[in-house]
């Protein structure tokens, strides 16, 4: 059900690109914003391992300095047939997690000192399962295209912006279009950007499900989350809102229309589904 809302969301996504480039750039304009979009993201996505493990500070760790951790992560990477994940520490409290890399055979999963502290190796195993299944998913690729294209509608929009500050359209262009325009270019970001984040929550809900699979017990992951709401709700942490998307636990959450700007989704919901799956087993 979540890789169908993917699909569907990502066609939608590049059904906007199509429309909104017509009406703001036109065939050339959306050329151009869409090779500077998958030229800058493919920058990210080739090196987002190095970029985000530099942000945080982490630090690799051998099988000597983390034996718990490594035992966990060998034996679900031996179930879901996946290479050994690189694996750091990242000197923080606060208990979290992510893992990142530009395909299976160059991933690394990163934890959180406090995320060591805090959970009993059924919760671990729960968030390392969900951590592995966006490996196996291939979920870094998939947040890259949605990011690519939501970028290259949202240079389309600004360049539309400029053109008509600064004189870009000719005076019957301006005098039939401006509306047009205008709307298209103030709206046009915010729906992209919704779509992109309704990308981002999907993903959520499918690694969720990866993870109770790989590790035949939701309820590790059911556990691990609310320890991890409640803590980061009473210590959160420091981070780049640019990778927010990337950790477990959301590090900036919202509720009602805020939501839709999350890259998360609800941590009930996602408990209520992980319940489900019990239940229906």
């Amino acid at each position: 059900m979540n890789q169908l809302k993917t699909v569907l969301l990502l066609g939608t996504l590049t059904g906007l690109l199509i429309v909104i480039g017509g009406a703001l750039g036109g065939e050339n304009g959306m050329i151009i914003a869409f090779a500077i979009a998958v030229a800058m993201n493919f920058f990210s996505y080739w090196f987002s391992d190095k970029i985000v493990l530099g942000i945080y500070r982490a630090k690799e760790l051998s099988e000597s300095d983390a034996p718990r951790l490594f035992l966990i992560i060998r034996k679900l990477t031996t179930k879901a047939g996946l290479p050994m994940p690189r694996v750091y520490l990242i000197p923080n409290k606060t208990p979290n997690a992510f893992a990142t890399g530009r395909n299976p055979e160059h991933s690394a999963i990163a934890v959180t000192e406090g995320l060591l502290d805090m959970l009993n190796d059924e919760e671990i195993e729960g968030v390392l399962g969900h951590e592995l299944s966006h490996v196996r998913h291939r979920d870094i690729l998939i947040s890259s295209i949605s990011a690519t294209i939501a970028g290259a509608i949202i240079l389309l929009a600004r360049m539309a912006m400029f053109a008509g500050m600064f004189g870009g359209l000719n005076d019957r262009d301006r005098n039939n279009n401006i509306f047009v325009m205008l709307f298209f270019a103030i709206l046009a970001p915010v729906a992209a950007s919704i779509i992109q984040l309704a990308i981002s929550r999907s993903r959520e809900f499918y690694a969720d499900e990866g993870s109770a699979g790989l590790t035949g017990n939701p309820n590790g992951l059911i556990s691990a989350l609310k320890k991890l709401e409640y803590a980061n709700h009473r210590i959160p942490m420091n981070t780049n809102p640019s990778t927010a998307h990337m950790f477990i636990v959301a590090p900036f959450l919202g509720k009602g229309i805020a939501s839709l700007f999350s890259t998360h989704p609800p941590i009930e919901a996602r408990i209520d589904r992980l319940e489900k799956m019990m239940y229906n087993r």
